[in-house]
């Protein structure tokens, strides 16, 4: 058998098995038909009734093959409610075929399900054929009832509305199958409280599942404030489902009672010609809700308010009309006034008679007549014009009248009106008391600093005698002409012309005065002829002029005197100081620095650096010095016998017939350089001051040279230079710092107490001799070499008294130093 055959016989067993088992109660089946598919053969829908009850599982289909009987083949399904979601719904026999369902199923959820069955090698486990397909549809069923969105709806809806259609629609729905009798509803008005007016359902078209609410009449806020209307909706199916929603309406109070004036007359009074004050409250009621639209009044004066006397407004707070009088009447002309007022709302009246809104023209609003009495009140005096234009020419003789004003006062006798001045800045003038008139009692300056625009202010009062008194004002404004009374000044009398640069300055005149009196100006130089050869003004006439120098000047300070002259030939003189200089920028001459300067926060700080560096460098120069002291102090007595430098005689010896070589580290003009120089190079590298050394090798030259057999001349030059370093280096140390003055001041007591010692010898030209006094005790130190004593040296223990200051002398720099002979 073919593999075609065998599905045909196939298709055919399920058509006969479907149509066999009618007993199985309520399976709709539908004609089997093959559809040819690129991959597989679908069978028609096989129908499923939603929710059906069990007991479960139920049988559903069976599937047949021509291979049964020999119990080759097995069955397997697969698909929707089998390996996908929901699990477990659809199950097989896989040797009978039989296809089961094993729960109710809910259409709403699931619709349909698309199911697949291989037909299997029992033994092998291969697929025989193709994979076959059906689809289990779901059957409605009507379970389900049509519901509102909410079980209460509420709408607000305001009272004045008129009869038609309300802003509230209402919607249902149902969730059995689309287009069905199941699924399709209708909805009636059930019942309403209260029952008038009379609200319906209206059907909008192309929306049958919304309905829109109307009602016909209108809604009374003072009978119901809220309505209730209960709306049922219900299906078509078998058996029909229905439910309920209620809907409320909330009724908004609007205008519906106009306001009522609290009293039908009122009576008030007003001062003559008072102005600006409230005079009258008027009170109103309304039965409508407080503080909305609908309360709310609005006052309007109808009648007597021709001349706009009097204003009404509405208190917020209390509702009452409040009325004020803006503009004073005169008691001669109006006693009493009546005035007609009307009250209203902000929201316009709706009307509702017998159930049914009042259209058309608006009724009247409610009004009130109110009478205001003027009482009589002292009237102020009243000048002719308030106010006075009066012409002045300034610097008029005082005494001259400028105002005599003209008052009248209808409650208060003339001759009893007094006058006082309110305003006068300048004090230029005074007013009589009794009869008003103005006159000056100064010349009035039109350059003052009181005129404004070429005016001068006077305002003076009258005060009757009523009670209280009434005052009246008047304003006189004096226009003050000009006369030429100014000479033209310098605006600057101070200039610098810079002969660097330019040879020219501006000259800038002024007046006070005004057109004739002022500008243009006539210029010229004062002084003599030589002044002209050196100066010029040009041009000679104008609004200003320049001085010119005709020649190159000297740098330094000129006076020129200058003569100017306004139209009138008015003349006045000034004189002009020029700077002659050189300038660095502008008109800026090039000069000394200022004698003072501002410091920076950068410069304060640097100046307290360096004082603090100097004290620093100060204790350390102190410090310095204490060691100094501590180690150099060398006594010299020359004085005694047994501590002198050199042996003293009154006559000289010769000099010695051995001329050893000077060894001394330093000769006595190098040690003369040394001490000359600078303080800050007077210290060696081992921290010591040379300055001193210097001096003990000074000492140790004089010495040397003496030996050396130098004589008085020797001598003599060895005080000439001790004399001309003390003097260099005192010279030298004054002009240092106060810590090195102090070490200088040593150097130089030590010094002079050797020039003292040198002072001694006579000085005259030197003589000849063989020896030198008394011979020694011991050998002479011309004859000291290393030669001819070999490795004794014993000597040195005792070189004599006379050998003592020397050796004091040598013996601390050798022990500072760390030398070792």
């Amino acid at each position: 058998m073919t593999k075609g055959t065998f599905f045909l016989f196939l298709l055919a067993l399920v058509e006969v098995t479907a149509s066999s088992k009618n007993d199985t109660g309520n399976r709709e089946k539908r004609e089997a038909v093959l559809i040819r598919s690129k991959r597989r053969w679908v069978l028609t829908t096989i129908d499923l009734e939603e929710n059906r009850p069990g007991p479960y599982p139920i049988e559903l289909t069976q599937l047949f093959n021509d291979k049964k009987e020999d119990n080759t083949v097995k069955f397997r399904l697969q698909g929707d409610g089998v390996t996908r979601e929901p699990f477990g719904l659809f199950s097989i026999n896989e040797n009978t075929g039989v296809v089961f369902v094993h729960q109710p199923i809910d259409r709403e959820i699931n619709p349909i399900f698309h199911v697949d069955f291989d037909v299997l090698d029992r033994q092998t486990g291969k697929e025989l054929d193709k994979t076959l397909s059906f689809n289990v549809e779901i059957k409605d069923k009507n379970d389900n009832k049509p519901e509102f969105p909410l079980e209460t709806i509420r709408i607000s809806v305001q009272e004045n509305t008129v009869e038609g259609i309300l802003h509230g629609t209402i919607q249902a729905h149902d969730k059995d199958k689309p287009d069905t009798p199941n699924s399709q509803f209708t909805m009636r008005l059930v019942s309403q409280e209260p029952a008038l007016p009379k609200i319906s359902l209206k059907d909008i078209p192309g929306t049958p599942k919304v309905k829109q609410l109307v009602f016909t009449g209108c809604f009374d806020y003072d009978m119901a404030k809220t309505y209730e209307v209960l709306v049922e909706v219900k299906d078509k199916g078998t058996p029909a489902m229905s439910s309920t929603g209620t809907v409320f309406l909330d009724i908004k109070d609007a205008n519906t009672h106009p306001p009522e004036f609290s009293s039908t007359t009122y009576n008030t009074q007003v001062k003559e010609m008072e102005s600006n004050k409230e005079i009258l409250r008027i009170g109103v009621t309304d039965k409508d809700t407080p503080n909305t639209a609908a309360s709310r009044a609005v006052f309007s004066i109808l009648k007597g308010n021709e001349d706009g006397n009097y204003k009404i407004e509405t208190d917020p707070k209390t509702n009452e009309g409040v009325l004020s009088v803006i503009k004073g009447k005169n008691f001669e002309k109006t006693q009493i006034t009546e005035l007609e007022i009307a009250v209203e709302n902000e929201e316009k009246l709706f009307q509702c008679v017998n159930g049914k809104p009042v259209t058309g023209s608006t009724p009247k609003p409610n009004s009130v007549k109110v009478a205001v009495k003027v009482i009589d009140a002292n009237d102020p005096p009243q000048f002719k014009k308030t106010t006075e234009i009066i012409y002045r020419n300034e610097n008029g003789d005082p005494g001259d009248v400028l105002f005599v004003p003209e008052v009248k006062d209808e409650d208060s006798d003339l001759s009893k009106i007094r006058y006082e001045l309110v305003q006068d800045p300048a004090k230029w003038v005074s007013v009589d008391p009794k009869t008003g008139k103005i006159t000056t009692v100064q010349k009035m300056d039109r350059e003052s600093p009181f005129i404004k625009n070429g005016t001068y202010t006077v305002v003076v009062q009258a005060i009757d005698d009523g009670e209280p008194p009434a005052t009246g004002t008047c304003t006189v404004v004096i226009f003050i002409g000009d006369v030429n009374d100014n000479a033209p000044y310098l605006t600057s009398k101070n200039m610098i012309m810079c002969g660097n640069k330019v040879d020219r300055v501006n000259v800038i005149p002024a007046d006070i005065d005004g057109p004739p009196f002022s500008a243009p100006f006539t210029f010229s130089l004062g002084g003599g002829e030589a002044l002209r050869k050196l100066w010029k003004l040009e041009p000679a006439t104008g609004a200003n002029t320049s001085l010119i120098s005709l020649t190159s000047l000297p740098y330094g300070n000129y006076s020129i005197p200058l003569k100017m002259q306004d139209q009138q030939a008015l003349q006045s003189e000034e004189v002009l100081q020029v700077v002659v200089c050189e300038c660095n920028g502008g008109t800026v001459c090039r000069g000394a620095l200022p004698f003072s300067s501002r410091l920076g926060p950068a410069a304060i700080g640097l100046l307290f650096a360096g004082l603090l560096l100097l004290s620093l460098l100060i204790l350390f120069s102190l410090f310095c010095d204490c060691q100094t002291k501590s180690f150099q102090h060398i006594p010299l007595n020359l004085h005694s016998e047994g501590s002198q430098t050199l042996v003293k005689y009154n006559d000289e010896g010769g000099g010695s017939v051995y001329k050893p070589e000077y060894t001394s580290n330093f000769g006595l003009m190098e040690s003369m350089k040394i001490a000359s120089a600078p303080p800050e190079s007077l210290v060696t590298t081992d921290g010591y001051r040379r300055a001193d050394s210097s001096m003990l090798r000074i000492s140790s030259g004089y010495n040397s040279i003496m030996s050396n057999g130098g004589g008085a001349r020797s001598m003599s030059m060895v005080r000439g230079e001790s004399r001309k370093y003390m003097s260099g280096g005192s010279q030298m140390f004054r002009s240092n710092t106060q810590t090195q003055r102090k070490l200088g001041g040593q150097i130089e007591r030590k010094i002079s107490r050797l020039a003292e010692a040198q002072e001694n010898y006579p000085a005259y030209s030197p003589y000849p001799y063989e020896y030198e006094g008394k011979g020694s005790d011991c050998q002479s130190l011309d004859q000291l070499t290393v030669s001819n004593l070999g490795d004794n040296m014993d000597f040195l223990q005792d070189l004599g008294p006379k050998f003592s200051t020397l050796g004091g002398i040598c013996q601390q720099p050798v022990e500072r130093r760390n030398v070792r002979l």
